[in-house]
């Protein structure tokens, strides 16, 4: 595969990503959701965080500062690792499944190094405005936006079951967004593919 192409899907998947999460941030007051198609299952619901993919956050006055500069750095390597695979020619897997990684890292470095600058605060009672003259952070501080939720199944776990017998459970209670996804996906890809991703490009030897 070709580095333009490489750059496509993280372009692509990067302004799905923006448009979504603007979208969502101008149109949802915080913690609103609506089914999609009337489904149980399939919900938009607009909650922000201060972490990384899936909610996970780091504690303390500059836990926000080191993640979001964390991310600048790891973003600087993948896409050097991209560049460098697609250079040796390593399989489509590997590029495709590192353009996903990447897309997905730049699209959450946007919240968080931008979002703080353009658009005022979100709540329960009000919608917030893209460059409203009001912002609610600064640079490096902005929110992450979370969307996509798909509460699939709820219920109570068999009481046999070590730890957590007889406890509610909810499949599957993250919510996340399309640049969650996107990691996620290029990360199974690695699993499920490990052998074809990372097979040594013809006339390569150890």
């Amino acid at each position: 595969m070709s580095l333009k192409r490489a750059y496509l899907i993280v372009i692509l998947i990067l302004i799905i990503d923006q448009v979504s999460k603007i979208y969502v941030k101008t149109h949802f007051r915080l913690d609103e959701a609506v089914r999609v198609f009337g489904w149980d299952w399939f919900r938009i619901h607009f909650i922000e965080n201060e972490g990384m993919a899936w909610g996970a956050v780091i504690p303390g006055t500059y836990g926000k500062l080191i993640l979001t500069l964390f991310r600048i750095v790891a973003v600087g390597g993948i896409g050097y690792w991209l560049y460098d695979s697609v250079k040796k020619r390593y399989s489509n897997y590997l590029i495709v499944a590192i353009s996903l990684i990447l897309a997905g890292a730049f699209g959450n470095i946007v919240d968080s190094v931008f979002y703080g600058l353009i658009f005022d605060y979100s709540s329960e009672s009000h919608v917030a405005t893209l460059f409203s003259g009001n912002p609610y952070g600064t640079v490096f501080h902005g929110k992450v936006v979370d969307m996509f939720y798909f509460p699939i199944w709820k219920g109570q776990l068999p009481s046999w079951l070590p730890f957590w017998g007889g406890q509610d459970f909810l499949f599957f209670n993250a919510i996340f967004n399309v640049a969650d996804a996107a990691i996620s996906v290029g990360v199974a890809v690695l699993i499920l593919f490990n052998k074809r991703a990372f097979a040594k490009p013809a006339g390569v030897t150890e």
